[in-house]
């Protein structure tokens, strides 16, 4: 990895401007003065689009920029957690992805994905900060060793509470939202659940994300600014803020200045 790293570290300096370095640092202590204090969010979602078109921007082929991507992923996760943010949801690929994308591209995303778990049951700060990782989305569109890897990371972390790391993949809010009502049709069927009872409450435990809150603020990069089927239940009241950066090139100043866009609203939950 740390030849990754570095490769990652030479592709930046190359695109970004060294002169303005200094800057950034003047700049992030700034930032963190305005924040410092809080209210940090307990549920942040990530989009993290932008990675192929980076990748070509500079040169590279598009499936390199989900390996940088991913390496983003684990950085933005260390700032997240310094921050005690209790709950992280990632979209990391979509339904779409999963049945859309040219087999050969999809055969890598599953490649990365598989990696990625396996790495992710033995980075230390997931047993550092004791985070229960889930992975969420259709399983009938995600390849059996894949499922196995799923299996042993939840299983290695269902015992840890202080953070929820969910992991969307082969995800759709729709899909979710229709998985909760066939289950909630199943339990009324089988007489364990009366229609009476149905309640925003109850519709929400059926969710694949029952264990976390609702998302307080969804950040998405590459400046798209739509949600693109990500946890549409849930960010009913979501802040959302959309950020001009491509993923791989996502700063602390970035996550940051979402945070402090973050406080600077007021939430009113339609009130």
């Amino acid at each position: 990895m740390s030849g990754k790293k570095h490769k990652l570290e030479t592709i930046t300096l190359k695109t970004g401007n060294k002169l303005l370095k200094p800057f950034y640092r003047v700049y992030e202590k700034w930032l963190w003065l305005q924040i410092k204090n809080g209210p940090f969010p307990n549920h942040i979602g990530i989009i993290p689009d932008g990675n192929r078109r980076w990748a070509r921007r500079i040169g590279l082929e598009p499936a390199e920029g989900h390996l940088f991507g991913y390496e983003k992923i684990k950085e933005t996760l260390r700032w997240i957690w310094d921050l005690n943010i209790k709950h992280v949801t990632i979209y990391a690929m979509s339904t779409e992805n999963c049945k859309h994308r040219p087999p050969e591209e999809r055969e890598k995303l599953f490649e990365l994905a598989f990696k990625g778990l396996n790495e992710l049951k033995n980075l230390p700060e997931i047993h550092k900060h004791r985070v229960r990782v889930r992975v969420i989305g259709d399983y009938s569109l995600v390849p059996s060793h894949l499922i196995s890897a799923i299996k042993a990371l939840e299983e290695e972390t269902k015992n840890y509470d202080n953070y929820t790391l969910n992991i969307a993949l082969c995800y759709g809010g729709r899909q979710e939202i229709l998985d909760a009502i066939k289950k909630i049709v199943n339990d009324v069927v089988e007489g364990k659940l009366d229609p009476n009872d149905i309640s925003e409450e109850v519709f929400k435990k059926y969710l694949y994300t029952n264990d976390s809150p609702d998302p307080d603020l969804i950040i998405r990069t590459s400046g798209e600014e739509r949600i693109s089927n990500f946890l549409l239940w849930q960010s009913a009241y979501s802040e959302l803020y959309f950020c001009d950066v491509y993923w791989p090139e996502f700063r602390k100043i970035d996550f940051w200045r979402a945070i402090r866009s973050y406080q600077f609203r007021e939430r009113r939950f339609g009130r």
